[in-house]
């Protein structure tokens, strides 16, 4: 336990800019405080000892704004950031090296018995506010982006944003865990695409509904001679409205502003 705690008070340091000296993040981060009392519950709770395991983690909970069951197993090195509004249910397996955000929930899905909250590998990234419920598979190397919802397990070395989740996979990629806003927009993508393809369409439509010319042959009377003069109506060009992506609403939705 003395080895976790002082892998939890170090990584503050590696993954908080914010972090200046041992006195503040001592007193002043509620993850590690909350930390520090979960690994003491938790000691208490796999003795099997009652009421006293809970009431302390309701008490990290009262302090720090972060509930962790005393049945939850942490790894080491975790960083709860912020923490405030953070719920780890009784199953949940925690690897080491997280970094996990304020609200965000490992949960469950249901009143079912047994292991019942996610498995969570090394090295996960969980963004503010995401929410990982049921009794998943998490990878190592996975980052899940702010907001989403996963409810399906997620292999290694991926990215999940959206709600419910969608993997994005980044391969090659190595991408710092604190850069949330280099995370793939995948909806933008798909309305972005959706857009041109629709573009295209009408500038089909408009080409099949052009008018074509008439030929019309007039006879003229040129001294003695019948001469056939053509008088084609050739229709005249007229600008049809066609969808460009210039409307003020459309293009803040795909620059990000309403995403």
């Amino acid at each position: 336990m003395l080895t976790s705690l002082i892998a939890d008070f170090r990584i503050i340091f590696d993954r908080d800019p914010a972090a200046r000296n041992w006195l503040e993040v001592l007193f002043c981060y509620p993850g590690l405080q909350a930390l520090v009392l979960h690994r003491f519950a938790h000691w208490l709770y796999v003795l099997g000892i009652p009421f006293i395991p809970r009431f302390i983690s309701h008490i990290g909970r009262f302090l720090t704004g972060i509930e962790i069951h005393p049945g939850a197993v942490i790894g080491k090195g975790v960083f709860i950031d912020h923490g405030m509004g953070v719920v780890i249910g009784e199953t949940a397996i925690v690897g080491d090296y997280t970094l996990i955000y304020q609200g965000v929930t490992l949960g469950g899905t249901g009143k079912q018995s047994g292991k019942r909250h996610p498995t969570v590998g090394e090295n996960v990234v969980v963004g503010a506010g995401a929410k990982v419920l049921g009794n998943l598979l998490i990878g190592n190397n996975v980052r899940i982006g702010a907001g989403s919802v996963v409810l399906r397990d997620v292999p290694s070395d991926c990215t999940v944003v959206g709600v419910p989740g969608r993997i994005v996979y980044r391969s090659g990629v190595r991408v710092n865990p604190l850069e949330h806003g280099s995370l793939p927009d995948s909806e933008a993508e798909v309305i972005r695409a959706l857009v041109d393809r629709i573009e295209m369409l009408e500038q089909q439509m408009q080409q099949i509904q052009q008018p074509q010319p008439v030929a019309v042959l007039q006879p003229v009377l040129v001294g003695k001679q019948e001469v056939s003069i053509d008088q084609t109506n050739y229709p005249t060009e007229t600008q049809t409205p066609r969808c460009r992506i210039q409307d003020k609403a459309i293009q803040q939705f795909l620059d990000g502003a309403g995403i």
